[in-house]
């Protein structure tokens, strides 16, 4: 079952050195022969020496004991150090080969895999696996050794003796077959249990002000403990199958000891067998049926971490949306959209149809329309984070799918709809497209964005930390130093998707000032809700239902366009609307 191919492809993606199992394997044969080497010099030391009064032959057996028994402990010892090397390997190499194929996956892919789904899979999923692989190395491969190898030996001493032994083990492997039967199937409910668990907490946590706020705290936290009790119930029911069946193990063991110092009491009595011998099947005895029982316990946990691989390579599997073009590489800056089409993944309907326009170098356009037009796709498109189901998006004259992401991603320069901040460092932060920046060149786009000043007031200045998604930060404040970090990257192409959008009048105008200073060279995609903020733009974009109904200049667009007319009725005066 181990061998099962996902499991098996994992471990090969890990790449372990096949040298470590190697002598992985000789470790644990040296282990298993000195563990059971020892039993039979106990005999012979009772046998040969304490029974006869022989002491060099008790001084002879002695030695060899203790240097068996050092032996032993070293290759256990290094046996467990190089079994846990490799199993925390595959871990962290699984673990890296998941990261980074999320990164590869687009938009939309996050869409077949949630957040919570990935986090527990990077996380428990992995190690899950780590464990199962541990306990594989330790206490499964050596069981069916121990038990051949102490089935002979006892053979050797008394074969009536081994029939018992076997009868006891064949008996626990059916108890625990049929434990097995009963528990498999709730370990796949286990891990999907501890996504709810994830996705309930991540939420209470992402949203705990909204909460508040809402005086929803209590309700969340029943939510919370529902999901909860339920991860709690579905264990404790596992729990209590192996609990059930643990004073029957412990019974048929004490039993199995009973038996054997009974039945070899009267063939002491008869002559047909020595104390030693006794001694010695003892020992064999515990240590078969305790190997059997590791042996038993890891299968049982080898489909959980089945049910894990399966999920890991779900996501390995997955092939991303959006792949690498040839790396061909543009012409003099210019973009156009030829007849695009896009539907989101799994939707009814194309959030866009049919859009044609073209963005000059030196340019700003404005993207305009009502909620659910379309307008954030279109901004989702330019940088390529989704791909047009119709038609061509062309950076520099070549097809944004013939280049190279890194290009693509390298000439766009994109502020989404919600300011995002890691932690770390407020300079870290702004450095975060391009690292090799100087302090004053990050300092220069801070004053830009008007992000300098609030900047400076902190304690720490550039070097004061941001939590984690910049939460220390006001709205607007985390829309400055987006926007400053958008511009420390010096891209060709910039794109705001509604990035002003928490910014009030005067720090909106001295921004927008400011930028086209630094713009005369690039193409600058402005999509925005407020008309007073876009009445500047060299064309503006009118969007209706993923549609453009509208091309021009604010003032072409008040006169001619019936929709531009209505969002410039709700929002701006008589006297602005006077042309």
């Amino acid at each position: 079952m181990v061998y099962d191919s996902v499991m098996w492809k994992l471990f090969r993606l890990a790449r372990i050195r096949w040298w470590k199992i190697v002598l992985l394997l000789v470790l644990i044969t040296a282990q298993i022969l000195g563990t059971l080497y020892l039993p039979t010099l106990t005999a012979d030391i009772i046998n040969e020496g304490v029974v006869a009064g022989d002491l060099d032959r008790v001084r002879e057996i002695g030695i060899l004991m203790i240097l068996v028994a050092a032996g032993t402990g070293v290759a256990s010892i290094t046996g467990t150090y190089v079994s846990a090397w490799v199993s925390t390997t595959f871990a962290m190499r699984v673990r890296k080969k998941l990261f980074r194929h999320t990164q590869k996956l687009s938009y939309q892919d996050f869409r077949k895999v949630n957040t919570s789904s990935l986090i527990t899979r990077a996380t428990n999923d992995i190690e899950q696996l780590q464990t199962m692989l541990s306990s594989f190395f330790e206490m499964m491969l050596p069981a069916p050794f121990v038990i051949v190898v102490g089935m002979v030996l006892a053979v050797r001493r008394d074969a009536s003796m081994a029939l018992l032994i076997l009868g006891v083990a064949v008996a626990l492997l059916l108890v625990f077959i049929l434990v097995a039967r009963a528990v498999l199937p709730l370990f796949a409910k286990v891990q999907l249990k501890l996504d709810a668990m994830n996705a309930v907490v991540g939420q209470f946590i992402s949203g705990v002000r909204v909460v508040r706020a809402y005086g929803r705290t209590k309700k969340e936290r029943e939510r919370m403990d529902a999901t909860f009790s339920d991860s709690a119930r579905l264990n404790i029911r596992i729990n209590r199958m192996f609990a059930a069946v643990m004073p029957f193990v412990v019974l048929v063991m004490s039993g199995a000891m009973v038996m054997i110092l009974w039945f070899g009491g009267h063939r002491i009595q008869t002559g047909e067998m020595q104390i030693g011998d006794i001694m010695a099947i003892t020992e064999y005895t515990m240590n078969i049926l305790m190997y059997v029982l590791m042996a038993v316990f890891v299968s049982i946990s080898i489909p959980r971490a089945k049910v894990c691989a399966e999920r890991i390579n779900e996501v390995l599997s997955m092939d991303p949306e959006i792949m690498d073009g040839e790396g061909k590489s543009g012409g003099e800056l210019r973009l156009e959209f030829d007849d695009v089409d896009f539907r989101y993944m799994d939707a009814e309907h194309a959030a866009l149809h049919d859009l044609s326009f073209v963005c000059e170098k030196g340019t700003t356009t404005a993207i305009i329309g009502g909620t659910g037009s379309g307008k954030s796709s279109i901004a989702r498109l330019i940088p390529r984070l989704v791909d047009a189901s119709e038609g061509e998006v062309f950076l520099g004259g070549v097809n944004v799918k013939e280049l190279k992401q890194s290009e693509v991603r390298r000439r766009v320069g994109y502020v989404p709809q919600k300011a995002f901040l890691f932690s770390g460092t407020v300079l870290e932060n702004l450095k975060h497209g391009n690292p090799k920046a100087t302090l004053e060149e990050v300092r220069e786009a801070a004053r830009i964005a008007q992000a300098d000043g609030f900047i400076m007031e902190m304690e720490g200045g550039y070097d004061a930390e941001v939590s984690q998604g910049g939460k220390n930060f006001s709205g607007g404040q985390r829309q400055r130093l987006a926007i400053a970090r958008m511009l420390v990257k010096k891209p060709e192409v910039i794109v705001f998707d509604d990035s002003f959008s928490a910014l009030d009048f005067k720090t909106d105008a001295q921004l927008r000032k400011a930028l086209k200073k630094v713009t005369k060279e690039s193409i600058v995609i402005n999509v925005a809700q407020r008309i007073s903020t876009i009445k500047d733009a060299d064309q503006i974009l009118v969007l209706d239902d993923g549609r453009i109904v509208g091309v021009g200049t604010h003032e072409d667009l008040l006169r001619s366009n019936e929709v531009y007319l209505e969002i410039a009725k709700s929002q701006l005066s008589e006297k602005e609307l006077e042309i």
